[in-house]
């Protein structure tokens, strides 16, 4: 018993009115008829107590403030505490124990109830912020729009076509109101087999990213255990997985470019038709072409400069030929964009390919896709004997061989000189009169 308490027996009246002595912090008493109940006062508050001794210690436990629990409760409360102590136990590890019990109870509940979709939009943000391994560089916009596009609900209206009509459910959006622990082998071969009758080659590419997740879930403290590993590597799961095959993709002929530039150049949009012949005639990527700035043109010098997807924070410098030159100084200066469009969202160019098929039906060819043009560049440079070396530097291919990677960076001169043969023999080909001193002429005001 502390040092200064008093002992009496407690009545509720007795304890709302016990003081807190002066000159003291606390005063304690002593109920008489419940042994180590007591009431601590301080100034402004009174809170019921039990003291005790366990292995040779003090023990003292708060039970609660005085005014919110009933005498009666609190010699209940001390009673109970006391045949704890007499019996060994702790009652503050004891009730330590009940909260972590209880604790890990919800926690199981809450793992029991997380959805995919939660899940997933954890797992964008961790694709967002990290470092891909493999790379080690942060993930690519394209990487991300797909793990976007291919959980997108759908019902949207599309941007293009008809104004009634909606876009499509990606193939992981009908897995994301599941359970994470409903994500099972079975569960997961059902919806294979339905998304790839009807879509084979964006179920195996939506298998790939949900495998991805299944596996980053394993390693996340939130989530590891709930989904087993044989709900992606079951053989019920994999054995439905559409085999991937590399597209043949097409490319222009030699004899096709006349009908395909006369095709391109009639277009009644100047800037698709720019955008066109810039993609082929540099070999670029769709994307790193549509995001050029007119800071990346050097007039003077005659030079780009491609953000692209190896050199994600460099990018990469290519010349600027001749032709391509004055193609892009024709072009009107709307915003930041070379390639402008007034009703883009982003104010470029967004969906080059309805130009460029009706290019492609004027001039009776047969279909290409916009990177058919950047293979069609790697395919016609061959016919100047352009070195290879040289063609994978403008086309900002990764060096495949040690000496590319390490010991050749060509200077920019070094790949106007093929780049210009290359582009002179395209509009030869083309049947198109070009003068190179001619548009010098009209490039002066520009540099």
């Amino acid at each position: 018993m502390a040092k200064g308490s008093k002992k009496a027996n407690f009545t509720a009246q007795r304890v709302a009115a016990f003081p807190c002595e002066p000159g003291r912090q606390q005063s304690i008493y002593w109920d008489a008829e419940t042994p180590g109940l007591g009431v601590r006062v301080t100034v402004g508050s009174r809170t019921y107590i039990y003291e005790s001794r366990l292995h040779g210690r003090t023990l003292r436990i708060s039970i609660g403030a005085a005014h919110a629990w009933p005498l009666k409760k609190a010699r209940t409360e001390a009673a109970r505490l006391r045949v704890l102590v007499d019996a060994g136990t702790d009652p503050r590890e004891q009730e330590a124990e009940h909260r972590a019990a209880a604790e890990a109870k919800r926690q199981a509940a809450r793992r029991d109830e997380v959805t995919v979709r939660e899940a997933w939009a954890v797992y964008l943000e961790h694709l967002r912020t990290a470092i891909s391994p493999k790379t080690k560089k942060p993930r690519s916009a394209r990487y991300l729009a797909d793990h976007e596009a291919l959980a997108a609900p759908g019902g949207q209206p599309r941007k293009r076509g008809r104004q009634d009509a909606k876009t499509v459910a990606g193939p992981l959006a009908s897995l994301l109101d599941l359970r994470l622990a409903d994500l099972t082998a079975p569960r997961v071969a059902a919806w294979l087999e339905v998304e790839t009758a009807q879509r084979p080659t964006n179920a195996a590419h939506a298998y790939r990213l949900l495998k991805a997740f299944i596996r980053w879930t394993a390693d996340h403290d939130d989530y590891a255990g709930i989904v087993g590993a044989d709900a992606w590597q079951s053989h019920k799961v994999t054995g439905l997985v559409p085999q991937s095959k590399a597209k043949a993709g097409g490319s222009l002929q030699r004899e096709q470019l006349r009908a395909w530039f006369k095709a391109v150049k009639a277009l009644d949009n100047p800037v698709a038709s720019a955008y066109l012949q810039a993609t082929l005639i540099c070999g670029a990527r769709r994307e790193e072409m549509a995001a050029l700035r007119w800071d990346d043109v050097d007039f003077r010098w005659g030079g780009l400069h491609l953000r692209d997807k190896v050199e994600t924070l460099t990018g990469r410098d290519v010349p600027l030929p001749p032709y391509l030159a004055s193609v892009l100084a024709a072009l009107p200066r709307r915003n930041e964009w070379v390639f402008s469009s007034p009703t883009a969202e982003d104010g470029k160019i967004a969906e080059p390919r309805f130009s460029h098929n009706r290019a492609l039906a004027a001039a009776g060819l047969p279909h290409l896709t916009i990177h058919d043009l950047r293979r069609s560049f790697g395919t016609l440079s061959e016919w100047v004997e352009c070195p290879v070396g040289i063609v994978a530097q403008i086309q900002g291919h990764a060096a495949s061989a040690l000496a590319e990677k390490h010991y050749r960076r060509r200077p920019l001169d070094l790949l106007r000189v093929w780049h210009t043969k290359i582009e002179a023999w395209m509009l030869e080909q083309a049947g198109i009169d070009f003068k190179p001193e001619d548009a010098k002429q009209g490039l002066r005001a520009l540099k």
